[in-house]
């Protein structure tokens, strides 16, 4: 695999849906390939998930939380600058095959980074019993997209107040509460770095780096307006026909 690098002169706090179009740009015109980033607070929720029953808009309205469609199924993540996005995008056509190269893999580089790390069957990663990475998958004519989280210092009670469901929906499905289900890794026992995270998982990862030029960078923000369509953001699917199966 190659890491994916945006050109120096890019600021560093991109629209989350910026990153989504790298991964659907990548997909078609570098697979293979990965990349790490973080945003600033944003909630991003499933391409089949309905908005107003998901997220607290008129709490991220009022605290300034930006919020996005995804075109992956899967729940509502909460994402901020504690928070490290992996996108990992293979010309591998399966998802399930997808899914296992990834899982395994992340597994593998936090277990050698000290973690008692463990993948579950739900597309999980738990460190400790709970869970440090939520991952989705979705299939391409080129390709798959794997993206997902890796807690290291998320804010938990911005994430409850943006995304957490009623307490009846938690009952109704024998869920616990979001803090006794995650963790952070920095407080998982083993001294490591925000930076030091990124670059270990990168040399894990990654045997070489390709940097996006001008007309590729344009071509990512084609894409990242299909993101920013009203239309999608609030209906998704519904109201959408070029979406990936």
């Amino acid at each position: 695999m190659k890491y994916l690098a945006i050109p120096d002169s890019e600021p560093r706090w991109q629209r989350l849906v910026f990153w989504l179009a790298l991964e659907e740009w990548a997909v078609q015109n570098a697979p293979d390939s990965f990349f790490v980033w973080n945003v600033q607070p944003t909630v991003i929720f499933g391409r089949n998930q309905d908005m107003e029953a998901e997220v607290n808009v008129p709490y991220c309205l009022e605290h300034g939380i930006q919020m996005y469609r995804r075109k992956s199924g899967g729940g509502c993540v909460y994402s901020d600058p504690g928070n490290l996005m992996l996108s990992y995008v293979t010309s591998e056509k399966d998802v399930t095959k997808a899914f296992d190269l990834y899982l395994s893999g992340l597994a593998d580089a936090l277990r050698r980074m000290g973690f008692d790390a463990v993948r579950t069957e739900h597309n999980d990663v738990l460190v400790g019993g709970r869970k440090v990475s939520g991952n989705a998958c979705y299939a391409t004519p080129t390709g798959c997209i794997v993206h997902g989280t890796l807690l290291y210092d998320a804010d938990f009670s911005e994430l409850e107040k943006a995304i957490t469901p009623s307490k009846e929906k938690l009952e109704s499905k024998g869920i616990r509460s979001v803090r006794q289900r995650v963790e952070n890794l920095k407080n998982c026992g083993k001294l490591l770095g925000f930076d030091e995270l990124k670059d270990k998982l990168i040399h894990y990862f990654c045997k070489d780096m390709q940097k996006l030029d001008a007309d590729q960078m344009e071509g990512v923000r084609q894409i990242e307006l299909t993101y920013l369509d009203e239309n999608f953001i609030r209906y998704g699917r519904k109201n959408q026909t070029d979406l990936p199966a």
